[in-house]
């Protein structure tokens, strides 16, 4: 009978313990949030360079197919490399719950003007002075149909032309990103990023030179 006795109360205490679990939620309110997925800065660099990343698509979409080899070879490389930048993003922009697009393109790296007012160390000039505005290196509407319009070595300079243009603009955010994040995978992404459109654009340099062709203002 002790033994008995024991057992039911021992079953009552733990029946009581599952209970005040249960319970504690609407008892105890717990203001507590969870710490957001990714600040205003990420998410604002990610946006951007989604849609940066998206025009270069377009590009290489609008050579022409009969291009020199070697061109579309590059093309291609640059196309493989930011479908998958593309992927990783649109995955980060879900996980924070927020849309892929933007009313208020380059507006994150206004943050700079925030950091040094509380006397962290401020981007440098050229980052500021990007501030808000259009993303630099897109090309316009007119360009792009240029692009697809054109054929043989004509078509392949301009699109050299236009993609060098597109990657050092894809650097000055990807640093300004940098440089203005303190760490995490945003951060690693825009410094990876820069190294490989850095190596892309010194490519494109070069065969513009052995053509005889200027790069683009």
């Amino acid at each position: 009978m002790n033994r008995l006795r024991v057992v039911a109360y021992l079953a009552a205490a733990l029946l009581l313990v599952a209970i005040g679990m249960a319970l504690r939620p609407s008892l105890i309110p717990d203001n507590r949030s969870a710490p957001p997925v990714l600040d205003a800065v990420e998410i604002g660099f990610t946006r951007d360079m989604l849609a940066h990343h998206e025009q270069a698509l377009l590009m290489v979409q609008r050579l022409d197919p009969a291009a020199d080899p070697a061109i579309r070879k590059l093309a291609q490389q640059i196309s493989d490399t930011q479908r998958v930048e593309i992927g990783t993003m649109l995955g980060w922009l879900r996980l924070a719950g927020v849309s892929p697009t933007t009313r208020e393109p380059m507006a994150w790296m206004r943050a700079s003007e925030a950091a040094a007012a509380h006397g962290h160390s401020a981007p440098t000039s050229t980052t500021a002075a990007n501030s808000g505005q259009r993303m630099p290196g897109m090309a316009s509407y007119a360009e792009l149909d240029a692009l697809a319009s054109a054929r043989g070595a004509d078509a392949e300079t301009l699109f050299l032309q236009l993609m060098l243009r597109h990657h050092l603009g894809g650097v000055t955010m990807a640093k300004a990103a940098d440089e203005l994040l303190t760490s995490g995978p945003v951060k690693e992404a825009a410094r990876a990023m820069m190294t490989a459109q850095n190596q892309e654009a010194g490519i494109m340099t070069i065969v513009l030179a052995q053509r005889g062709a200027q790069p683009l203002p």
